[in-house]
Order: structure tokens, then C-alpha cells, then sequence
């Protein structure tokens, strides 16, 4: 052998053992996992469609109102997965309902029965007081499967010429991202680029129940529903005035239109009330839920309504091979118990008051105003010396508290419903030592 081939060997030995005590050392710095956060940012980075902008910080273990990165370090959660976690982040009741029903069986499909879905089915009608469900997945099916419900209703029980029908949505609203649901988008980011779009549909101002009246007198005969978040979550926490659901709803039955609200966000005690609409005791003709339904375990969405309206699809006419499968069934209707035994929707009720009313006791030039219901609630912030929504959200994240901006002026802030007054009491100390450090950066 060769001198230097022997060094050469030598060598390749050193860095491999270099290597592997890197690699070692690497892991032992590790808490949760086997990549370090910057590895993980970095395959998403090169693998992933860019179709997010996440905020700098990656999650490996989540449990109540905390989650964790790969290297331990701890956060408050005030975004909740946009109100999927409502019920803390792996709730061990509704994970070992998972666990339990993941070992008898998870999927069937719906060309035959199986033991659970029926039970879910009575569950989950008898809780929000409706006759039927029309189980899916993620949201946006479930936006889609009450706009083809009332298209059905529409020309089968309403009487609107075929092809005629039209929808009503509002500006500024955010009900997902298929091609029919941002035909209704007023937002460029979301329907950019995407057309031609879907037809019979419209748009109206929001909290303008003027505008619904005026639409309705003009047109009312070929709309088959009104579509509406009763707080709209990614405008910013847009909270209408009181009266516009009920002033809606009264006109939708005036004109004999549905009215349908989407709680996909705003639901399941999300806001201080079982549902948002319930602050205005209105009762919508459709009901959309997703989201928490599942304590942000599977993806899992619902469409109630009775059975007038649901019965206007047929077998074949629409469906989905996951919709209903058992393993959501049994996940959902634990999701709902904990909401209801633990009392959930109270105490959002409760914390919501508390955590507005204290930060509105902050002055800051950056901090505009605040709104919201429940813990469903949103910062306004305006831009100083090159400082936006998204400056601040890093800061708060360099102290142990995540949240996002929504439209680079607006901070939406939704921790999980079991938060205690002693780490609403902590989050809020955060805030105000960010904003009392932003006073200084400012001032310099």
C-alpha cells in the first residue's frame, strides 16, 4: 500500500468518525425526532410545493395548549391549527379513541355499512338538532357539498329553471381553495391565475344585510342560498354588527333562500357560544362544520341540514370514499363529548372577555384595535419604521408564543379552549414585554 493511499484512508476514516460523533452529538441535542428544525425547513423547502409561507419554526410534539420543537424549546399555541385544535393538542381521550377503533377497523368505504358510522350519524344530529348529516373530509368538500345541496334543493323543491341557480356569497370571505369556492373569492391571492370560473355565483358586501334585501328584491326567484361565515376568521376576525345573521336569515326565508353558515371556524365553542350563529338564536338551514370536529386529529367535516334539503341528493349523485369512514366516526364523536363534558365552549366564553379586556389595558402606536368573540380574536396592527404584523409574530415567537398575520396587518390570535386563566396570565405578559420592547426599537 501506497503512502499516500494510506493517508488517504486515514483520512476518509476521520471524517466518517467525525461524522458519526457529529451525528450523535446531533441527536443527543435533539428532543423530539431525528432532524434538527433547520433540516426539516430545509426539505420542505426543496421537496415541498411553495404554496405556504410558514412562520420560522418547526413542530415536533404538541400536547394541550403547548407544542414543541425538535431541539425542546417550548411554545404557547395562539393559532390552534385555525381552530382545529380547539380541545387542546392530543387529547388523550379523543387520542385513545383513535387508537382503540384503529385496531378493529379504520376504512370501509360507503359501498357497504359499517358499526359506526350510524351511531356517529345520530350523535352528532341530535347535538346541533338537525335530522340528518352528510358526513366528508376537509372543509372545503364540505363548503362544496352544501352549495351542490342547495343547488339541488333549489331546482327540485324551489322550482328555479335547470342551470339557473345562484349562490350568494360575501366580500372578503374564506371558505377554501377549489375552483367553485374562490369563484366566490374577492381576495387576488386566492383566485388569481385560476379561471375561467364557476358561474351563478355572486358577491355582496359583508355585514350589509341592505345589500342581501336589495339582491333578493332584484333577484330573489333563482337563489337557491345565502353562504356565510357568521364571524369571518382569515379576513382578520371580522366580528358583524349585532342583528345582520338574523336580519340575513329572516330575508333568506322571506325570499325562500337557505340560509347556510359555515362554522368551520367559528363553530364548536370556538367563539363563547356551541356556534356563532347561537348569539343571534339563529338556526341556519344548512350547517357547515369541520375543523375541531376532529380535536385535529384526521381530517374530518360535516353538512347537516333536515331532511327537506338533505334528502335532494341521491344515492350515486355525490359522495366520498372517506367520508364517514369509521375511523373519523368514532374520533369525532369523542371530539364532541370533550367539548361538551369539559365544558369548553363556557370557558371560551369566559377567557374571551378576559383576554380582550386586558389587551386593550396595552398603548401602543403599532396596536390599533381588538376584536373578536370567544377565543376566536385578532390584534390590528399598524406598520411603524418598517415594522408590520409579521415583525411582531417573530418576536413573540422568540419568546415562547406562535400566532400568524393574516393580511400583513392583521395578527389573529386563537389559543386551544383549555387554556387556563395562569397561561392566558403568561401569554399576556409576553405580549405586553414585545410590545414594550417594540416601544424601545422605536424610539431609538
Amino acid at each position: 500500500m501506497s503512502t499516500n493511499l494510506k493517508y488517504i484512508r486515514s483520512a476518509d476514516n476521520e471524517i466518517a468518525k467525525m461524522t458519526e460523533m457529529s451525528a450523535e452529538k446531533m441527536l443527543l441535542e435533539l428532543k423530539y425526532g431525528y432532524i434538527s428544525s433547520n433540516e426539516a425547513m430545509e426539505l420542505e423547502e426543496k421537496y415541498g410545493a411553495h404554496n405556504y409561507h410558514p412562520l420560522p419554526v418547526v413542530l415536533a410534539k404538541g400536547e394541550g395548549v403547548y407544542v414543541w420543537d425538535p431541539e425542546g424549546n417550548r411554545y404557547y399555541d395562539f393559532l390552534s391549527a385555525y381552530s382545529a385544535v380547539n380541545q387542546g393538542h392530543c387529547h388523550p381521550k379523543i387520542i385513545q379513541a383513535l387508537i382503540d377503533q384503529a385496531k378493529e377497523l379504520t376504512l370501509t368505504s360507503r359501498a357497504f355499512y359499517n358499526n359506526k358510522l350510524g351511531e356517529y350519524e345520530k350523535y352528532i344530529t341530535g347535538y346541533f338538532g338537525y335530522d340528518m348529516v352528510l358526513p366528508m373530509n376537509s372543509g372545503a368538500e364540505a363548503v362544496e357539498t352544501a352549495m351542490k345541496l342547495a343547488r339541488k334543493w333549489a331546482y327540485n323543491v324551489k322550482g328555479v329553471a335547470p342551470d339557473s341557480a345562484i349562490l350568494i356569497f360575501v366580500d372578503d370571505n374564506f371558505h377554501g381553495r377549489t375552483i367553485s369556492i374562490i369563484s366566490a373569492s374577492s381576495d387576488p391571492v386566492a383566485f388569481g391565475g385560476y379561471g375561467p370560473f364557476t358561474p351563478g355565483i355572486v358577491r355582496i358586501p359583508y355585514d350589509d344585510a341592505n345589500a342581501l334585501k336589495e339582491y333578493l328584491e332584484k333577484n330573489g326567484k333563482n337563489v337557491a342560498a345565502f353562504i356565510v361565515e357568521p364571524i369571518q376568521g382569515e379576513a382578520g376576525v371580522v366580528v358583524p354588527q349585532d342583528g345582520y345573521l338574523k336580519n340575513c336569515y329572516d330575508l333568506c326565508h322571506q325570499y325562500n333562500v337557505l340560509f347556510i353558515a359555515d362554522e368551520i371556524q367559528s363553530g364548536l365553542g370556538r367563539t363563547g357560544k356551541l356556534l356563532a350563529c347561537d348569539y343571534e338564536n339563529v338556526r341556519p338551514d344548512v350547517l357547515i362544520l369541520g375543523k375541531a370536529l376532529s380535536g385535529g386529529v384526521l381530517p374530518v367535516s360535516a353538512v347537516l341540514a333536515d331532511k327537506d334539503i338533505m334528502l335532494q341528493i341521491k344515492p350515486g349523485e355525490h359522495g366520498s370514499t372517506y367520508g364517514g369512514f369509521p375511523l373519523a366516526c368514532v374520533v369525532a364523536v369523542a371530539a364532541l363529548k370533550v367539548i361538551q363534558e369539559e365544558k369548553l365552549t363556557e370557558h371560551s366564553f369566559e377567557m374571551g372577555e378576559y383576554f380582550r379586556s386586558e389587551l386593550r389595558k396595552i398603548e401602543h402606536p403599532m396596536l390599533k384595535l381588538v376584536r373578536g368573540k370567544g377565543l376566536l380574536n385578532a390584534i390590528i396592527i399598524e406598520p411603524r419604521n418598517g415594522f408590520e404584523a409579521w415583525d411582531v409574530c417573530l418576536k413573540l415567537k422568540d419568546k415562547g408564543l406562535l400566532c400568524k398575520p393574516t393580511h400583513r396587518h392583521i395578527i389573529r390570535l386563537a389559543p386551544p379552549l383549555i387554556i387556563t386563566k395562569e397561561q392566558m396570565d403568561e401569554c399576556l405578559q409576553i405580549i405586553k414585554d414585545v410590545f414594550n420592547e417594540l416601544n424601545e426599537t422605536l424610539c431609538k
